[in-house]
This record gives structure tokens, C-alpha cells and sequence, in this order.
């Protein structure tokens, strides 16, 4: 059976999937895009994924796109004729097909929609059980972090500066030395006194969906959290560091470029959250209420 994709209003062999290339995405990375993990054939948080992306649209002005239970439709009937059970959902919906112009084309040009389902293996357990390592570098990403758009240049980068460094990710740090968030995760440490803290929601990160369910993990499990910046040399001196995200669940990090976080091995903590995370994941997809927006 072919792998299918969805585009623009049809289903699709993958190999045959395309846009046209006056599409803004391509030209612009004038689009928004989201990524749901898939566990027993059932989306992780598939409303938080739609509300996201929806205010993404919104602060973009792009108009005119699926509503969340058209989307819904497309992802479901994708994960099924794929046949995923472990996985993700891709997303973008782009401002549409028009002439290349900077200024935004006609009203009536419709947004572009793509939407992939692919299988995926989980994060490995082995590393986390070990702990990773992260390297650092300066965040040069443009001001409006909190919109999941396309446009990921500097995300590339560093991602690509981690794996050349065999790291398992990039910690992004403003040039005041204030952690923002990693490549492609949410950045967490844990201070003396064992209360979490990750930078509060803004321009700055990105509001991510994970984040928002290990924090009422965390508060359930009587942890305390502050939504607080912290900085480089804060995460360097701290108990536990460790990052959030939709493929990476909760990873302990265990080094930070040379410097090894507290006794090297991964922290109560993160351990604590990830186990908590894992059954989180197997409470919410054992019913299709997953699918519910």
C-alpha cells in the first residue's frame, strides 16, 4: 500500500504529493505547521496541537483555513489509511499560491494545506535512562518565537551544530546569557531548592504542548514550578536540566557542552516526570476521545 499524504483537498501517493512552486511557503516560509505525536493509533493532545496552531493563523493573518474539525477529518483518515500506531501527524497550512510579491495576495487566494502522517519510533529509553548531552549557542531567532512558523533557518542551524557535535540538542541563550528554550524543545532546570523552573510564556518561546501538560504533571505530583527565566550559569549550577517537546517527551540532560549538571546521572526529577509523561501519553490515547477538539 503507498504512504498518503493530504494536499490541498485530495489524498495522495507521498512520492506524488506537491505544491505548486509559487506557493508562499516555499518562497515566503509564509506558513504555520504543527507536529502531534501518534501513540496507539491516537493523536497526544490532538486539541492542544489545534488550538496552537489556530493562533498561529490568527497572528500571521492567514484566513481561510480548515476549521479544527475538518483538520481533525484529514488527520484521522490519515493515520488510518497509513496505518500508524506510533508516530507523528504533520501539519502546514500556508498563505496559498500566488505571483511573488512581498505583499500579501487577493482575498480570494485559499491557504495551502499539507498534512503527512509517518511512523516514528519513540525517544530512546536507553538515552534517557542515561541522560543526554546538549551544546549551547546564541538565540538569533526572529522576535515572534511563539508563532510555530515555517520559517526555522536559525532552528536548523543549531540543530545541525548538535548533531556535528554528537549532542542530543542546542540550548538557545539570549546575549544577556537568559535560556530561552533549544531548537526544537522546551528548556527546563531544576534549582537547589527542588522547584522547577522554565522561561514564562512570550515573543520569546515557543508555548509549547508538552510544556503545558509537565506542568500539571508536576503540580499534581506536588512539585512546585515557577515560570521564571533563568540563566545559563543558573542551568550549569543546577540540581537537574532537562528538555520537553513533542518527540522528545522528557529528556534528563546531563551535560551542558563540557560542564557535567550536578553528579552526571539523570535527576528524581525528570525521572519522576517522564514516567508520569509515559503514562500520561497511555491514559489519553486509550479511548478515540483523543481525537476530541
Amino acid at each position: 500500500m503507498p504512504h498518503l499524504a493530504y494536499v490541498n483537498g485530495r489524498y495522495l501517493p507521498h512520492r506524488h504529493a506537491q505544491v505548486s512552486i509559487d506557493d508562499r511557503a516555499s518562497q515566503f516560509a509564509d506558513a504555520v505547521y504543527e507536529v502531534t505525536c501518534i501513540a496507539n493509533g491516537r493523536p497526544v493532545d490532538h486539541a492542544g496541537h489545534l488550538t496552537r496552531i489556530t493562533r498561529s493563523l490568527k497572528e500571521l493573518r492567514i484566513s481561510g483555513a480548515p476549521s479544527a474539525a475538518v483538520l481533525t477529518v484529514i488527520c484521522r483518515e490519515l493515520v488510518r489509511r497509513n496505518r500508524i500506531t506510533r508516530g507523528i501527524i504533520y501539519i502546514q497550512i500556508s498563505r496559498g499560491i500566488a505571483p511573488r510579491a512581498h505583499g500579501f495576495p487577493a482575498a480570494s487566494v485559499k491557504p495551502s494545506v499539507i498534512v503527512t502522517a509517518r511512523a516514528v519510533a519513540p525517544p530512546s529509553e536507553t538515552v534517557a535512562e542515561q541522560g543526554a548531552k546538549v551544546i549551547t549557542a546564541e538565540d538569533i531567532r526572529w522576535g515572534r518565537c511563539d508563532i510555530k512558523s515555517t520559517s526555522l533557518l536559525p532552528n536548523v542551524l543549531a540543530r545541525q551544530a548538535a548533531v556535528e557535535a554528537k549532542a542530543f540538542e542546542t540550548l538557545l541563550y539570549t546575549p544577556e546569557g537568559m535560556v530561552t528554550e533549544a531548537s526544537a524543545s522546551n528548556a527546563w532546570m531544576v534549582d537547589k531548592d527542588g522547584t522547577i523552573l522554565t522561561h514564562p510564556l512570550g515573543h520569546e518561546i515557543l508555548g509549547g504542548v508538552t510544556r503545558a501538560a509537565v506542568i500539571k504533571l508536576a503540580k499534581d505530583a506536588g512539585i512546585p514550578v515557577k515560570e521564571r527565566a533563568f540563566t545559563l550559569q543558573e542551568a550549569l549550577a543546577a540540581r537537574e536540566v532537562f528538555l520537553t517537546g513533542t518527540t522528545t517527551f522528557v529528556m534528563p540532560i546531563v551535560q551542558v557542552d563540557d560542564r557535567v549538571i550536578a553528579n552526571g546521572a539523570p535527576g528524581t526529577v525528570a525521572r519522576t516526570l517522564r514516567a508520569r509523561y509515559l503514562a500520561y501519553i497511555a491514559h489519553v490515547t486509550e479511548t478515540d476521545a483523543a481525537w476530541n477538539v
